[in-house]
C-alpha cells in the first residue's frame, strides 16, 4: 500500500454505548473496535523512518513494528510485540493518555487525525486473551537474586513483570485485599473493568511473580526488614494521602475526598445493589477539581443517581488537564460544567449533612508556576448552589506511613521519595517511583519509571553477582 493510499484511510471510530443508556449503569462505554476496522487503521501507520511515536510512549512500546504486524493481519505477531515491551497492554490501551503521548508525536496527525495508537493496542491485547495467545514466559534458570516491590499499581507490576522475565525471584507486598492499585481503587470499571486488571496481574503471575496481600510496608513490615531478606527493593506505593480544600464544612456529612469516593464504589463494589460497603447518594452532586480523577468522580455520581451532576473547577476549560475523551463522554452523559469557580464554604443542614456549596466567581490572571494562567476571585461575586454530595478531587500527598520507618530514605518538601534518572533512591539497593516519587500523575509514566527501574536493578543485581 502506497503513502497516498495510507493517507485516503479515515480515521476509526470507536464502538460505544449510547450515553443515555450508559449513563444508569458501570459497564464499559467503549467496546472496541472490530477486527476488519483495526486492520484498517493499522494500515493508517506511514511506517516513518525515525518513529516519532516510539520517542512519545514512556514505556518505548515499538509502535510502527506492532502496528506493521496487524496491518498485515498478523495479530498474533502484534501481540508478540506488544507484549514484549509493555506489561500492561489492555490497560494502558484503555487509560493511557495517548493523544498527549505516542499519537501526539504522530505524523500523520500533521496533517488530519492521528494514527489510534490507544485503540489499536487494546485491540491487540483483548484479542490475545480471547485467543489464549502469551508469548512471554520465565526463564527455565533464575538467579538467586530476591526483589520486593511495594505495590501492586501501574509501576510495581510494571517492574515485577520485567524483573520476573530477567529471571529474578520477584515478590509484590500489597496494602489492600486485591491488587491493582489505582488501577483497582481509583479508574471506575466503566473505563478500566476489573477483569481486565485481573488478566493482566494473572499474565505476571505465569511469569512467577508472586503477591503477597494485606502486607503494609511501614506497618506490617519496614523496609529495613525488606532488605535483610531481599537483594533489592522498588518502592511503588503511590500517592494516597487526600489533599482537601481547606474551607469551612468539610467535615459535614456527604462530603468525601475522591479517594474514599472512589475506592468505596470501584474496590468495594458499593454501586452493586448486594454490596455491604455504604455510600451515599444525593440529587445533587459537587465535585471539585479538573482532572481525570475529578472526571471518574462526576460521572459515577452521575451513574449512582445524581439528577446533576456538577463539575465545578477554578479555572476554564481549555486549562482542564482530564482527558477529552473523558470530558467529551461527561458531557454526552449530562454532567453539568461549572467553570471559573471556586469553594468557599460548605453549608449543612440541621443533622449535619451537606445541604449546599458556597462559591466565588473567577478570572484567569497571568500564568503561574503550572504554565496555566492563575485564578483570581471576582470582588461580590459570591454565589450558593444546592447540593448533597460533595466530592474533593484536587490532588494527593504521598503517605508518610512507609517512610517514616525508614529515615535513611531522602525525601522532598512534599514528602514524596527522592530518587535519580535511574530510579536509585539514596539507601543502596532500594529503588522508587510512579507517584511516590512523581507526585500524582498517570498510569503510563509510573509504568515508565518502573520499566526503567527495572533495567537498573538488574544490573544492581549483576554487580553482586560480581562482588559475590
Amino acid at each position: 500500500m502506497t503513502p497516498k493510499q495510507r493517507m485516503a484511510i479515515e480515521r476509526a471510530t470507536m464502538p460505544e454505548q449510547s450515553a443515555e443508556v450508559r449513563g444508569a449503569n458501570f459497564s464499559e462505554v467503549n467496546l472496541g473496535l472490530a477486527e476488519a476496522a483495526a486492520v484498517k487503521e493499522a494500515q493508517r501507520c506511514l511506517q516513518c523512518k525515525h518513529a516519532p511515536c516510539v520517542e512519545g510512549c514512556p514505556v518505548a512500546v515499538r509502535i510502527p513494528e506492532f502496528l506493521a504486524c496487524l496491518a498485515a493481519g498478523d495479530i498474533a505477531g502484534a501481540a508478540g510485540i506488544l507484549q514484549a515491551d509493555n506489561a500492561l497492554p489492555a490497560t494502558t490501551g484503555r487509560v493511557c493518555p495517548q493523544e498527549t503521548q505516542c499519537e501526539a508525536k504522530c505524523i500523520r496527525g500533521k496533517k488530519g487525525d492521528a494514527v489510534a495508537v490507544g485503540w489499536l493496542e487494546r485491540f491487540v491485547a483483548d484479542w490475545a486473551a480471547a485467543n489464549n495467545v502469551q508469548t512471554l514466559s520465565a526463564p527455565a534458570q533464575l538467579t538467586g537474586r530476591k526483589v520486593a516491590v511495594v505495590g501492586s499499581g501501574p509501576s510495581g507490576l510494571t517492574t515485577a513483570g520485567e524483573l520476573a522475565r530477567m529471571g529474578h525471584d520477584v515478590t509484590v507486598f500489597e496494602a489492600l485485599h486485591a491488587t491493582g492499585g489505582v488501577l483497582r481503587y481509583g479508574i471506575p470499571e466503566f473505563r478500566l473493568p476489573k477483569r481486565i486488571v485481573d488478566r493482566e496481574v494473572d499474565n505476571l503471575r505465569g511469569l512467577g511473580v508472586k503477591i503477597e496481600c494485606n502486607v503494609i510496608v511501614g506497618k506490617t513490615l519496614t523496609v529495613p526488614q525488606i532488605m535483610e531478606e531481599f537483594d533489592a527493593c522498588y518502592i511503588a506505593n503511590g500517592a494516597g494521602l487526600p489533599m482537601f480544600l481547606n474551607v469551612p464544612g468539610e467535615n459535614l456529612k456527604g462530603v468525601y475526598s475522591s479517594n474514599e469516593y472512589l475506592t468505596r464504589v470501584n474496590l468495594m463494589a458499593a454501586y452493586k445493589p448486594e454490596s455491604a460497603t455504604p455510600i451515599a447518594r444525593g440529587d445533587v452532586a459537587v465535585v471539585f477539581g479538573g482532572g481525570n480523577t475529578a472526571m471518574d468522580a462526576v460521572r459515577t455520581a452521575r451513574r449512582l443517581g445524581s439528577r446533576r451532576a456538577v463539575l465545578a473547577y477554578r479555572r476554564g476549560r481549555a486549562e482542564m488537564p482530564a482527558r477529552t475523551e473523558e470530558i467529551h463522554h461527561a458531557e454526552q452523559e449530562g454532567v453539568e460544567f461549572m467553570f471559573l469557580v471556586a469553594p468557599l464554604e460548605v453549608l449543612g443542614d440541621e443533622a449535619g449533612w451537606v445541604r449546599s456549596v458556597r462559591l466565588q466567581r473567577m478570572e484567569l490572571g497571568e500564568p503561574d508556576s503550572s504554565g496555566r494562567r492563575r485564578p483570581v476571585p471576582i470582588a461580590d461575586s459570591e454565589f450558593e448552589i444546592a447540593a448533597n454530595i460533595v466530592v474533593v478531587a484536587v490532588g494527593t500527598r504521598a503517605n508518610p506511613l512507609l517512610t517514616a520507618t525508614c529515615p535513611e530514605l531522602k525525601l522532598d518538601k512534599w514528602g514524596n521519595i527522592v530518587a535519580d534518572e535511574n530510579q536509585m533512591t539514596s539507601i543502596p539497593g532500594v529503588f522508587a517511583g510512579g507517584d511516590i516519587v512523581r507526585g500524582g500523575a498517570t498510569v503510563i509514566l509510573a509504568m515508565g519509571d518502573g520499566k526503567r527501574a527495572a533495567v537498573t536493578m538488574g544490573e544492581y543485581l549483576a554487580s553482586l553477582d560480581k562482588k559475590d
